[in-house]
């Protein structure tokens, strides 16, 4: 029965009431400050610097993920999880978190004796050559890329204030506050990237297939949440890892015979 049908024998007084039920649509949801970010260019540009397909090569990297495996540490999607979940929260993920936070402050209230602090800092805590290798070739790689095609004063401020290497939280953090990226969801990207890189990295050399490395991306998601919650409220003092064995592994792999990945 169509609409007019229905309305043709009602009485005036009970269209009055209907027909505004009738025509009604779904209220708009109208989302919390704390959902909302409708700085679209900036979320476009962190999805960007954040890619696998931005030109930092890090598929090139391990962390140490290609030793544990030929040690025995990492055999399956479940032991791999367990190692990723350790650097996750008491390692490199952490810690480069805690950096990124805090070079985005510098850029953010222009406090150049912060910048310059946290740069040096992130240099300092690599626990190996391999890793400092890897944080600062990706750094370097992101900030030529981005000064050639994201140009910002940012940067400039960046190598006034620091000319040591750059790592690569440093360079993200510095990055995501001179072109207006929020702070969480910029932390939220990264750690995920982080993860991503060495699920993929795991995924080729245990091997696994690629829906397994998609179900670890998932199954992580939790744990990458509360970390970012915790390095968002963390001080500069309480950047420092734990993960033992995993710094062992970034060791170990410099003298690795058959590898792969150059970390």
């Amino acid at each position: 029965m169509s609409l007019i049908t229905l309305t043709t024998g009602m009485t005036m007084a009970r269209k009055q009431k209907i027909m505004p039920l009738l025509s009604k649509t779904p209220a708009k949801r109208h989302l919390p400050a704390s959902e909302k970010w409708e700085n679209h260019a900036a979320f476009y540009r962190l999805m960007t610097w954040l890619s696998p397909a931005y030109p930092i090569g890090a598929f090139s990297y391990s962390s140490g993920i290609e030793w544990a495996i030929e040690a025995g540490d990492i055999t399956d999607a479940k032991s791999l999880k367990r190692w990723l979940v350790v650097m996750l929260k008491f390692g490199g993920g952490f810690c480069d978190a805690v950096l990124l936070a805090h070079a985005h402050h510098a850029i953010e209230q222009k406090d150049n004796a912060l910048l310059r602090e946290v740069g040096e800092l992130a240099s300092a805590f690599a626990p190996s050559k391999e890793r400092l290798l890897e944080t600062t070739a990706q750094g370097q790689a992101f900030l030529t890329t981005a000064r050639e095609a994201w140009a910002c004063p940012a940067f400039d401020r960046l190598q006034k204030v620091w000319d040591g290497p750059i790592a690569l939280p440093v360079a993200v953090g510095v990055s995501c506050a001179g072109h207006g990226v929020p702070l969480s969801p910029a932390i939220h990207v990264y750690l995920q990237a982080f993860m991503a890189n060495l699920i993929s990295a795991g995924v080729r050399l245990i091997p696994l297939g690629q829906t397994e490395g998609q179900r670890l991306i998932a199954a992580l998601e939790p744990d990458i949440a509360a970390t970012a919650q915790r390095a968002l409220k963390a001080s500069l003092e309480d950047a420092g890892t734990s993960a033992f064995r995993a710094d062992l592994a970034s060791m170990h792999h410099e003298t690795q015979y058959t590898r792969l990945f150059r970390s």
